[in-house]
């Protein structure tokens, strides 16, 4: 396994991580991905430190909290050995207090959490989304209570816009507090919006992409063909509605490239979609997740081999979009444009 810094960090991750989002199956959304329980969870967590996957991301909203007991039952007595990384910030009830980023709510959150996860501290929590309801101070002051406590060892977010993570990150180096070193974002050759604003972002502050999503909300596993019906118990069926709108012409093009190269390569189409992404710039690590082992040992073949400049340059121009204002090359000034080259 390869592994990579963190953003700026000193911690080293995995190129491939696995989400948990599939543990524990409660809840009409989040519990929608699967129903792995402990026995099935330990052999998944068995399978991926063997490969040397160890970081786990899950959150308190997956399956209402099961997910992270399930992903710390599964890592009874070998916690040393992963790296642990969960969410919070979304709804986890109707009390005025059950959402958001609130120094109440950010202290209730990392404790239920830690009592989920048996374990005494959280390798990397990041925000699930920004609430603009709350001082960025509060925020950030809050989280570093909890570094200083030991409870949390670094910070990031996920979802965030450009404007969001850059008032952060001032308000951090203003006042002292821990830096944001990772943004957890929906980055596939489907859903290539991560590139526009918040991959020179990451560049630019040392922010660490760890990628969900990575088949394009189920449309890059292979199943989806030109000419082709969806096949039957297909997933996409009940969650296309959650993810964002994708073109159905240009998912063909991508398909159509990714079957190319597969078939080049020897690999599968999911395994070049996740390969293509992991020489992406700013990406730390690709979150697989797996219902089955079946799925796992596939997904952990992504890693290991390389696409050729050739193929990736394929890839990227077959998912290619326009890119919007203030982006898009017409608008942006010969000599701004030398120092800040667009990302192919």
């Amino acid at each position: 396994m390869e592994y990579r810094r963190l953003g700026a960090s000193g911690l080293m991750v995995p190129a491939l991580s696995f989400g948990t989002g599939t543990f524990g199956g409660e809840g009409p959304l989040f519990g929608a991905w699967g129903n792995t329980n402990e026995a099935e969870a330990r052999r998944l967590v068995d399978i991926c430190l063997e490969a040397g996957v160890n970081l786990f991301d899950t959150a308190d909203v997956y399956s209402n909290g099961a997910s992270e007991a399930v992903l710390g039952a599964a890592l009874k007595g070998r916690r040393h050995e992963a790296l642990i990384s969960t969410k919070m910030a979304l709804p986890t009830g109707d009390g005025p207090n059950d959402a958001g980023t609130s120094r109440a709510r950010i202290l209730t959150a990392v404790d239920a959490a830690l009592r989920r996860l048996s374990t005494d501290y959280i390798d990397l929590l990041q925000l699930h989304a920004f609430d603009a309801g709350t001082p960025v101070e509060e925020v950030l002051a809050t989280l570093s209570s909890l570094v200083d406590a030991g409870k949390l060892r670094y910070v990031g977010v996920s979802n965030f816009a450009g404007w969001q993570l850059m008032k952060s990150l001032a308000a951090a180096e203003k006042h002292g507090y821990p830096r944001y070193v990772a943004h957890q974002v929906y980055y596939s050759l489907v859903g290539r919006d991560y590139e526009w604003e918040l991959m020179p972002l990451a560049r630019d502050q040392g922010i660490g992409a760890l990628v969900w999503s990575p088949l394009g909300w189920g449309r890059l596993t292979g199943k989806i063909r030109r000419g082709a019906p969806l096949p039957a118990g297909s997933r996409l069926h009940a969650t296309a509605d959650f993810g964002p709108p994708v073109d159905e012409a240009r998912l063909y093009d991508i398909v159509d490239a990714l079957e190319a190269v597969a078939e080049e390569t020897g690999k599968t189409v999911p395994q070049v979609a996740i390969a293509w992404l992991l020489a992406r710039p700013t990406v730390a690590s690709v979150i697989i997740g797996a219902r089955n082992e079946e799925q796992l040992r596939q997904n952990l073949g992504a890693v290991g081999w390389q696409l050729s400049d050739d193929q990736i340059e394929r890839l990227s121009t077959a998912s290619s979009t326009t890119a919007p204002y203030p982006y898009f090359p017409y608008y942006r000034q010969e000599g701004f444009a030398r120092l800040n080259p667009p990302i192919r």
